[in-house]
């Protein structure tokens, strides 16, 4: 146990000094919630740690703690020109959103919102429709993030089951999923919620292919380091901090709550859907709403109706909606996957409407 939770306590130490160095060089009070995240996570992930001796594990922290500090106050904000691939996935985005606004879409909503789910781009929403996301509490499906990313991911793993489960087929199909996230994350600018959502892809499919186990707070800290390791200075970002604070309470929270629901016999239990449901969304809110308080004064009271409703027609809408792309793509696209879809955007924006009402 020990072992398992070593990557989790250097991780949060180091998250811990970033914040810091980034506070002292910035003196930004709203930085505090990301001290306090890795403060309290390290009595859980550290004490495992520690037990083994009594100066050397301690002194290991400490290190990472101040390394975190000297990286994040040392930082120096870099821009350099586009590189080839990134110039490439610009060109891929550009390309997406004028296929997407090629194909006879009956209904207004419909190419504008797709165009912001599948490339980010929001400018072809209306002020009317962008006030209903804000109002229903949900803003984050417009905004990238991981939910995007893991709906994309499992559109491409169910795609590429028929290669089958030979060793030399999950290979395949691990690199045929990682480059895809890979280009999503690159095609949409690599934001910082994306980048965390493409980090946690990568880490899963390797601890898959290597054959351990998919652990959900090492997959955590793991990609926590990484980015942070990589560019300290994201720590600064709102949408960073809230990313990390929603799979934070899917992964601390989440469970303790899912188990909360009585255990039955019966494989398909859709009110045990609605719970799970419920639960991530509650989990979620319980970490990031104080932040997002502290930033814009406002709570969104109606997060757990917004997700319970929306998200499933966000999905089924995802799923329709690159089967229709794709299929334009190569020239034929049957009429009804294109009513299907107008009609999933219309409904979700009604909900939202009402809700927000």
């Amino acid at each position: 146990m020990a072992e398992a939770k070593s990557i989790e306590a250097l991780s949060v130490m180091f998250t811990a000094g970033v914040a810091v160095g980034a506070l002292v060089s910035s003196g930004a009070p709203w930085l505090l919630p990301a001290i306090l995240l890795p403060v309290v996570s390290l009595a859980v992930f550290s004490s495992p740690l520690l037990s083994r001796s009594k100066a050397g594990p301690a002194v290991l922290l400490t290190a990472f703690l101040a390394l975190g500090v000297f990286v994040s106050a040392s930082a120096i904000p870099f821009q350099g020109e586009e590189t080839f691939l990134e110039s490439l996935a610009l060109q891929s985005a550009l390309k997406l959103k004028a296929l997407i606004s090629r194909i006879p879409f009956k209904a207004d909503i419909t190419s504008p919102l797709l165009t912001a789910l599948l490339t980010g781009d929001k400018s072809g929403l209306t002020r009317e429709t962008i006030e209903a996301f804000r109002g229903s509490g949900a803003s984050h499906i417009l905004a990238l993030s991981g939910l995007h990313m893991g709906i994309l991911y499992l559109i491409f793993d169910k795609l590429t089951m028929p290669l089958g489960k030979s060793r030399a087929a999950k290979w395949a199909r691990a690199v045929i999923v990682v480059s895809a996230a890979g280009w999503f994350t690159l095609m949409t600018g690599a934001g910082p919620s994306i980048v965390r959502a493409f980090l946690f892809i990568l880490i899963g499919e390797i601890c898959t292919l290597s054959g351990r186990r998919r652990k959900p707070s090492r997959v955590l800290c793991i990609a926590l380091l990484a980015q942070l390791v990589i560019t300290p200075g994201v720590i600064r970002s709102l949408g960073f901090q809230l990313s990390y604070l929603a799979m934070a309470g899917i992964v601390l929270l989440y469970p303790v709550l899912e188990k909360w629901y009585p255990e039955g016999e019966s494989a398909f239990n859709p009110i045990r859907k609605i719970w799970q449901m419920a639960a991530i969304a509650v989990s979620c809110q319980v970490f990031t709403g104080p932040l997002a308080w502290m930033r814009f004064g406002t709570f969104p009271r109606h997060f757990l109706l917004t997700n319970l409703m929306a998200i499933p027609i966000v999905t089924a809408l995802m799923w329709v909606a690159v089967v229709t792309i794709a299929l334009a793509g190569l020239g034929w696209c049957p009429g009804f996957l294109i009513t299907m879809t107008d009609g999933l955007s219309r409904l979700l924006e009604w909900v939202l409407t009402v809700i927000s009402s």
